[in-house]
């Protein structure tokens, strides 16, 4: 069974039509680059997986379920954003366990995970700094560890090198890479055919 099914799905915005009857499937412990030029439907492609927009017609699943009407919430799918998305007003730690806090974690488990995390992305001992002490690859790793501490079933990334320079850019694709495991599909959109190659 695929981890994510998208079956002719179309999708218009008024009379513009973004795309028509798109169809392909995800598998579990894969990685996927859509690629195209800016307007090409990319990013509202992954907002419909997500929850965020609703296809014009056309299927979705995830793991053979049909997840239309599925509030954004309720579906194992998580985000890393281009301009990171952190809360300026957290710590690190409290930006990374802000899902967990949200789904009433217990302080502990939430603590183990986050510092797991963290490790994870190799930023151990930043717990306790503010965004604004960060770099911008920096921010991007604090904001991939927020969207793995959830353990999602699928990882989009959206242009998550958009705003990095290039050896940064590099560290933060050899990251998401590495986040692929035999449960957790990886898709991220970008327009640069290098940094999806």
């Amino acid at each position: 069974m695929s981890r994510i099914s998208v079956q002719n799905v179309s999708k218009q915005f008024g009379s513009r039509e973004i795309f028509k009857d798109l169809s392909f499937d995800i598998e579990e412990n894969e990685f996927v680059a859509l690629v195209g030029p800016s307007g090409s439907g990319k990013t509202t492609l992954l907002r419909m997986i997500a929850g965020f927009e609703q296809p014009t017609s056309g299927q979705i699943f995830l793991d053979g379920k049909d997840i239309a009407g599925v509030p954004a919430y309720e579906r194992a799918v998580n985000t890393v954003f281009q301009q990171y998305a952190l809360f300026s007003n957290l710590t690190i730690a409290e930006n990374v366990a802000f899902g967990l806090t949200l789904k009433k974690v217990p302080e502990a488990k939430k603590r183990k995970q986050v510092s797991e995390m963290l490790h994870l992305v190799q930023l151990s001992g930043f717990e306790n700094r503010m965004p604004s002490q960060l770099s911008g690859g920096q921010m991007q790793r604090v904001a991939i560890a927020r969207a793995l501490v959830r353990k999602p079933q699928l990882l989009f990334a959206d242009e998550p090198t958009g705003s990095l320079d290039v050896h940064t850019s590099s560290q933060v694709m050899d990251l998401l890479r590495a986040t692929v495991t035999p449960h957790t599909a990886l898709v991220m959109v970008t327009h640069s055919l290098d940094i999806a190659a």
